[in-house]
């Protein structure tokens, strides 16, 4: 019975390899063919989806002759050996495998299963030097490696228990914490061992990676980089067309901590994208404002090479996200200036956390840009904004930005003197009682108002999206009603205990 299966699997293999071979696509190498042989079959879906990429039509050598401005790859020098075919799945898995932990044998060639920032490099090495400068590019680190942000992840993520007379959180299991936090913010992958599978094509040898899988911003991988180019050009397709759609932002950018897909769909800009985009063109390089789309998308603002109508440079393509932004409006406790290192974990506040910010609001001004370098980004920002608005309605948005950042800050430093006041008085530990400033009740109010209000409206404002977001839904409604319960959560503990 096992024979007559192999035998109509080779018949059907023997047919579509011929399809996937010629036509229209960019040379195909031997080993590359080979891949296809077997994994038409075995993974129709992948296959499919790279016989429709640009890596599967397009040579590295002719990609690499094109004019400047519409050139996809930025490397000058592609080795003479992968120039003439197409980036097939050979180009890919079996590039550097001295380099990957995962490299084994399989059918004849050396490959690895994880393919790297470092892989991508070979023919985009702009793009992998510049997302190397991001903050994303070490999510993983910056969420693991930071006591607080660790504390923080282990009463959202841990189990709950009820001992004595408190709530106490044990730390999340690697599998909860690898389809939580770290789904976007990437796990650390690990060789563990190897497995022999019996697959219909006989007994294999695999290598067992530990968590695997995972398309995380900052994944350590495993030939020590990080990254993922695959978290916003999704394999094997790789389309410029996904990335640049507001969709792929939204798998992390959802809220209601980072709420930018929401706000951005009940924006003027989203509302026409949500109508409109079916007539823009999400492929062309550069990206024309005025013929290719008429309102921005995530990339137009934060990533895109855009020109105008004339082939002008609006702004230059940029992997590193904090080119174009002076402000990190993500309150970690307060809206502060970007980070200089995109290792975040080596910022210290005056009292040793690893904190952009005093609780007072202060600014742990060594670790993060100048006043200088912030209004520059801020002015690469306003480019793009310019090609379709005023300077006065661009001049009045950033204004009234500046406001919600000052005014979102103060009452996040009202609710912060408050929760101070409650650690003081020793209502709750706190640090200074050897304790969380997260496993209590009031102090999940107090980071509620930080983590999600105070984030929530300032995401708001710096997308334009305006109404119900910025008040209703999860804004200043929720965050004032959050000091409230705070100030009566301490003043019902004042009377009780009668303390002044």
């Amino acid at each position: 019975m096992r024979n007559v299966y192999l035998s109509g699997m080779l018949t059907i293999l023997i047919v579509f390899a011929a399809d996937i071979a010629f036509g229209d696509d960019a040379p195909v190498s031997d080993a590359t063919q080979e891949c296809l042989d077997c994994h038409a079959v075995f993974h129709p879906g992948i296959v499919a989806d790279w016989q429709k990429s640009r890596h599967a039509r397009v040579t590295p050598k002719a990609a690499m002759a094109v004019e400047e401005l519409q050139r996809r790859v930025s490397s000058q020098n592609v080795p003479e050996a992968l120039q003439g075919n197409s980036v097939g799945c050979a180009e890919c898995h079996t590039l550097r495998g001295e380099a990957h932990a995962d490299t084994f044998e399989h059918n004849g060639y050396e490959i690895h299963v994880v393919v790297s920032p470092d892989d991508c490099a070979t023919c985009h090495a702009t793009e992998r030097e510049q997302y190397s400068k991001n903050i994303m590019a070490m999510a993983e680190k910056n969420l693991s490696e930071n006591k607080v942000y660790a504390d923080l992840q282990r009463t959202i993520l841990g189990r709950a228990e009820v001992k004595a007379d408190r709530v106490k959180f044990e730390p999340a299991d690697e599998m909860t914490r690898a389809e939580a936090c770290y789904y976007c913010h990437g796990t650390r992958l690990k060789v563990t061992g190897t497995e022999t599978r019996d697959t219909d094509a006989g007994e294999l040898e695999f290598p067992v990676i530990a968590g695997w899988p995972n398309q995380g911003v900052g994944r350590v991988n495993l030939d020590g980089s990080r990254g993922a180019c695959s978290s916003c050009h999704t394999r094997h397709r790789f389309s410029i067309e996904m990335a640049r759609k507001p969709y792929t932002c939204k798998e992390c950018h959802a809220g209601p901590d980072v709420p930018a897909y929401k706000v951005y769909s009940a924006s003027k800009h989203g509302n026409i994208f949500s109508t409109m985009h079916h007539e823009w063109d999400f492929n062309a390089v550069p990206w024309t404002i005025g013929e290719d789309i008429q309102a921005p998308t995530c990339a137009t603002c934060h990533i895109s090479l855009a020109v105008n109508t004339d082939g002008e440079v609006i702004n230059p393509r940029t992997h590193q996200m904090s080119d174009r932004l002076g402000w990190r409006i993500f309150g970690l406790i307060y809206a502060h200036p970007q980070p200089r290192s995109p290792d975040t974990t080596i910022i210290r506040n005056r009292a040793g956390l690893q904190l952009p910010t005093d609780l007072d609001g202060s600014f742990a001004t060594d670790y993060l840009i100048t006043a200088k370098e912030a209004d520059n980004r801020r002015s690469t920002m306003q480019r793009t904004c310019l090609a379709c608005h005023d300077t006065s309605w661009v001049k009045g948005y950033f204004a009234r930005l500046d406001n919600t950042i000052a005014t979102s800050n103060a009452s996040v430093k009202t609710a912060t003197d408050l929760m101070q006041s409650v650690w003081d008085k020793g209502y709750a530990q706190g640090l200074s009682g050897g304790g969380s400033i997260f496993d209590e009740y009031i102090e999940r109010r107090w980071s509620d108002i930080w983590l999600i209000y105070g984030n929530n409206i300032r995401f708001v404002s710096a997308m334009a999206g305006g109404g119900d977001y910025g008040v209703f839904d999860d804004g200043r409604y929720h965050l004032t009603r959050a000091i409230m319960d705070m100030h009566d959560w301490r003043q019902t503990r004042d009377l009780i205990l009668k303390t002044p």
